[in-house]
């Protein structure tokens, strides 16, 4: 069986969508919480809260995800979610957003590699759970990546997942395939991340890295079966989209006001909308609703066909 993760995307990927995916498709071996960023007022805001309680993961075999540049705030999270009963965190050292990187946080620290080794040997040193690592190959330039793996392998982390592009990038641009092959020729235990958008995709990467654990994002958001078809299972059906959706929806609405759950729902639908046929055109057709149009709309995409090999549509 291959062993597939499903990436942390901020306001996708919630408890939500984590429990529902779980219950109707399956196939994903860990789920990444999205990040929480602790300060030094030691306590998370609602969202964060609601995100990490165990009884919005129950059954869920999940992963929580610290951003911060500090290593007292990072140690004090990493505590709060072992009293949750977490076994392990996940430290963020890849998000590309402006806002992030200002503050020297994400993929802001990769500029400072000075600065990373030392946030590095005081959380290995002190942390009570076993952390991993989600990464980038570099703030500008590529030629980074030789120095940040140097730092990185010097560190006991549980895995290191590489997306293997640039902060400057964001998610544009082609991934730089030779930077993660330079990480396999290390003892570090790697994840691969990055454009894995539909079956083919992943299969090449199985080709050439048999059994590589596989991170997917934006892939899995697109078409929700794709974990289960790596391990053998059926495709995506529109029924299941059908399902999917409705089930998103009612549990949304349990705990949102109305614009707040189209807001939610658009976001996931316009990935998924990316599994029809004539995916550009249904993209815009969900990403223009309000919370008037958008059941006419998703009515609308659900009597297309699906593509043969559906995925998401950079």
């Amino acid at each position: 069986m291959m062993d597939i993760r499903s990436a942390p995307m901020e306001g996708l990927t919630d408890a939500v969508f984590r429990r529902v995916h779980h219950r109707l498709f399956g196939g994903v071996n860990r789920y990444y919480i999205p990040f929480v960023s602790p300060t030094s007022h030691h306590c998370f805001p609602p969202r964060e809260q609601r995100d990490v309680a165990p009884e919005n993961n129950a059954g869920v075999p999940v992963i929580p995800q610290i951003m911060t540049r500090y290593p007292e705030h990072f140690l004090w999270a990493a505590q709060e979610m072992q009293d949750r009963g977490y076994d392990e965190v996940n430290l963020n050292i890849g998000c590309p957003s402006g806002t992030v990187t200002a503050k020297g946080k994400g993929a802001g620290m990769l500029r400072e590699p000075d600065a990373l080794r030392t946030f590095l040997d005081e959380i290995f040193a002190h942390s009570r759970l076993p952390i991993s690592i989600k990464t980038r190959i570099g703030f500008a330039s590529p030629e980074e990546w030789d120095a940040l793996l140097d730092i990185l392998r010097q560190y006991p982390m549980k895995e290191l997942i590489v997306h293997p592009r640039i902060r400057t990038q964001f998610y544009k641009g082609g991934v730089y395939s030779e930077a993660f092959a330079l990480a396999a020729q290390t003892e570090l235990p790697l994840v691969y991340n990055g454009d894995l958008f539909d079956l083919p995709a992943c299969e090449e990467l199985q080709q050439q890295y048999p059994g590589m654990p596989m991170m997917l994002g934006r892939g899995l958001l697109a078409n929700p079966a794709l974990p289960r078809q790596l391990n053998g299972g059926a495709p995506l059906t529109v029924e299941e989209v059908r399902r999917f959706h409705d089930a998103l929806e009612q549990e949304y609405s349990q705990l949102f006001p109305r614009d707040q759950v189209h807001c939610r729902m658009r976001g996931i639908m316009k990935h998924v909308a990316c599994c029809f046929e004539r995916p550009e055109k249904m993209m815009k057709l969900i990403a223009k609703t309000n919370p008037h149009t958008y059941h006419d709309a998703v009515e609308k995409l659900l009597l297309q066909p699906l593509r043969e090999a559906p995925g998401y549509v950079p």
